[in-house]
């Protein structure tokens, strides 16, 4: 069973042939990993980056499959990607790479074989184009991709969804521990969509988000910030540093603030051995996907400190994605409170789960969630059979 679990089940390498503006043929590779669908379709996102590849890739489809499964939620996990840095192209050459990429994976994917979502530098700007070039080869099907625009069958809620998946996480964890939420100071390492959506939320509720960070650098207020405020900045120049009612700070400072809640809600490794020790947080909400490495949570436990795994944490988005592959296959629209309704149904019985496994059982939180994960998707297989 270890070995079926372990092992991914379609690795689709394309060239994503793209018209430049100046008229050259540029050539981008390509991938869509699909690991395990015993419980469901494929599910996962497609991101842009200059760092794709296809270790990456199966890396990130394996943690869809727990994630899912974690979550309840009738899917398996897929990932995929191009490897480019679209900050070089032009509105016009992002088009014509969402099409031609999903023109290319379009034999591997399918409303009830693989449904592909944003990731990292996508959104429903390029979910719509590669919505619109499946429909025109295989007829309208709003339900082949997930995170669209409202407009082409997205769902109410989904752009918020994975912020407010982490908030409720955490307001769940507050609640287990008896927290007043106007005494935690919370660190968000990001400003992207899931990072400015959990710093407005968890801010409305009553935390105190004290820094927020972006490629150029951390601002920091132990008063706390103005989330919305902040964003407002970002829009305006670019980037949160230089935001007036904070001091600016370098990146990596972030990690050592004095705080009691930590979230890495950017990019994948960025608590690493080297940094780990500075952590003054005794809770860290991992909001982006792997964010803390092996070592790193090594040395977190060592310090006592609590880690609260992506699986769930960052599961927001996949569980918004499935309410709105649902309405797509029943031509439905719900509302947002029906929507949100859901999504905090499933997270606070997730973040339960996790927190009664690993205190049942005495592991970390980790530890209890890819317990639960994996039992679920090997009595699929189990049940299943013929393996």
């Amino acid at each position: 069973m270890r070995a079926l679990l372990d092992t991914h089940r379609r690795s689709t390498t394309v060239q994503v042939r793209v018209p430049m503006d100046d008229g050259a043929l540029t050539t981008f590779e390509g991938y869509r990993i699909q690991h395990n669908n015993a419980r469901g379709p494929y599910k996962g996102g497609l991101r842009y980056h200059q760092t794709v590849a296809q270790d990456e890739i199966k890396c990130f489809s394996a943690l869809m499959t727990w994630k899912c499964a974690l979550l309840d939620i009738p899917f398996g996990g897929g990932k995929g990607g191009v490897a480019v840095d679209p900050k070089k192209l032009s509105e016009g050459e992002l088009e014509r790479l969402s099409r031609s990429f999903i023109r290319e994976i379009a034999p591997v994917i399918g409303p009830y074989t693989d449904i592909p979502a944003p990731d990292v530098n996508t959104g429903a700007r390029e979910m719509g184009w590669m919505y619109d070039e499946y429909s025109r080869m295989f007829g309208d099907t709003p339900a082949i991709l997930t995170g669209k625009p409202i407009a082409l069958g997205g769902s109410l809620g989904r752009e918020q969804a994975t912020g407010r998946g982490g908030f409720l996480c955490l307001d769940r964890i507050a609640h287990h521990r008896g927290w007043t939420r106007e005494k935690i100071r919370v660190a968000v390492e990001g400003y992207g969509n899931a990072a400015s959506w959990f710093s407005i939320f968890a801010s409305a509720a009553g935390y105190r988000i004290v820094a927020v960070s972006d490629s150029k650098g951390a601002i920091h207020n132990p008063e706390g910030l103005d989330p919305t405020a902040v964003l407002e900045h970002k829009k305006a120049t670019s980037s949160v540093i230089d935001f007036k009612q904070a001091d600016t700070i370098a990146g990596d400072d972030l990690f050592a603030l004095d705080c009691e809640v930590l979230v890495p809600a950017a990019m994948e490794e960025h608590i690493r051995d080297d940094n780990a020790d500075a952590v003054q947080a005794n809770l860290i909400l991992e909001v982006a996907n792997y964010p803390v490495t092996p070592k790193a949570d090594e040395i977190l436990k060592s310090k006592g400190a609590t880690v609260i795994p992506d699986i769930l944490a960052s599961a927001g988005g996949v569980v918004v994605s499935y309410i709105e592959w649902v309405q797509n296959l029943e031509r439905e629209r719900w509302s947002e409170d029906r929507v949100n309704g859901r999504l905090a149904e499933l997270m606070y019985g997730a973040t339960d789960a996790v927190l009664g496994r690993a205190h049942e059982k005495g592991n970390t939180n980790r530890e209890a969630a890819y317990e639960i994960a994996v039992d679920r998707v090997a009595e699929a297989e189990r049940l299943r059979g013929d393996w």
